[in-house]
């Protein structure tokens, strides 16, 4: 545990994303060889990648293809020691418009890895799932045993993606930690996510305009969720075994919005929009993780309260306002 990431070959898939690109970040500034793999498009889009330093940016490596092309998925994991494998369609209401690609980036290319890193003969796969899996509790908190429940074509693609990741340690020996955060927030988050709906919607405007306001999640800081995904690459001993990131603690909706309006300190009425919500056999009313496995495996626990990293995420969403399309439901 605690190994130094000095000089060691490290792939990041989905490394232009929310999560991916804080990961990035952190392993570049102690001293890995990251390469980060990104979704190609012709306009050359690193994702948020773009929010790193050139210093930042000139230590990694950058390598555009697709999850779902599994040559450009083996050519990624060559040479590599160590894979986060964070690459996916993540937005729930896109499952449900277009699951065929979803089915595909999240199934298919999950197999890509797992084959690429099979043939490889790498050291580590971390393999990120979701905390979705778990659909509404049938008991709180979560634990890692909880039955999976695919309440939407999103939570049954990540569902099959780990499933498939269980199937290549147990078939195959293939050494690889599974993840499941819960709810992660902070900068350079989008607005598909309910806490940057919530501080854009708050700042530029009147009215906060929700889904459901009863939903009741538990949210971890990307700080430590990223450092939650260095100790599943770390740890001694936890192949082949599935890990909550959480706080144990958990909000509703409509009390997470009134703390944030009370914090940003204006006039702000929250409203319930009828074409933001789920339909209602698939939206999940509680997740709350069990996070003592993960104490207790991997010596993780979340080090920011919920309060500094809202104040944080503010900040940062009121620094960087023009990013949003403010108020427009986003998929």
């Amino acid at each position: 545990m605690n190994r130094s990431w000095e000089g060691r070959a490290v792939l990041v898939t989905g490394a232009g994303g929310f999560i991916g690109s804080h990961l990035v970040q952190r392993l570049v500034h102690q001293g890995a060889a990251v390469r980060a793999f990104v979704r190609y498009t012709s306009r050359g889009d690193i994702g948020l990648l773009r929010m790193l330093t050139s210093e930042e940016l000139a230590l990694l490596t950058i390598e555009s293809g697709d999850l779902r092309d599994a040559g450009a998925v083996s050519r990624a994991v060559e040479g590599m020691e160590i894979v986060f494998h964070l690459g996916a369609s993540i937005s729930i209401p896109y499952s449900y418009r277009h699951p065929v690609e979803v089915v595909e980036t999240n199934v298919l290319g999950t197999l890509n890895v797992l084959l690429a890193c099979k043939e490889q003969g790498i050291g580590r796969l971390v393999h990120v799932s979701s905390s979705e899996v778990y659909g509404t509790a049938r008991e709180v908190p979560i634990s890692e045993n909880h039955a999976l429940q695919g309440q939407s074509p999103y939570a049954a693609t990540k569902i099959g993606a780990d499933k498939l990741a269980e199937s290549f340690t147990c078939a195959f020996g293939l050494p690889v930690v599974t993840i499941r955060p819960f709810n992660t927030y902070g900068p350079r988050q989008s607005a598909r996510a309910v806490i940057p709906t919530i501080i854009t919607q708050a700042l530029a405007q009147g009215t906060v305009r929700l889904g459901r306001l009863d939903p009741s999640r538990d949210f971890t800081f990307v700080s430590d969720t990223v450092r939650g995904l260095e100790c599943g690459a770390q740890a001694e001993g936890v192949e082949g075994m599935t890990f909550n990131l959480g706080t144990g603690t958990y909000i509703a909706v409509g009390e997470l919005a009134q703390k944030i309006i009370g914090m940003i300190g204006r006039p702000v009425k929250i409203v319930v929009d009828p074409t933001r919500q789920r339909p209602e056999k698939s939206e999940v009313l509680r997740l709350v993780s069990d996070n003592r496995l993960a104490f207790e495996r991997l010596a993780w626990q979340p080090n920011v309260e919920l309060e500094d990293g809202l104040y944080q995420t503010v900040r940062w969403v009121a620094d960087h306002l023009e990013e949003y399309r403010v108020g427009e439901f986003a998929f």
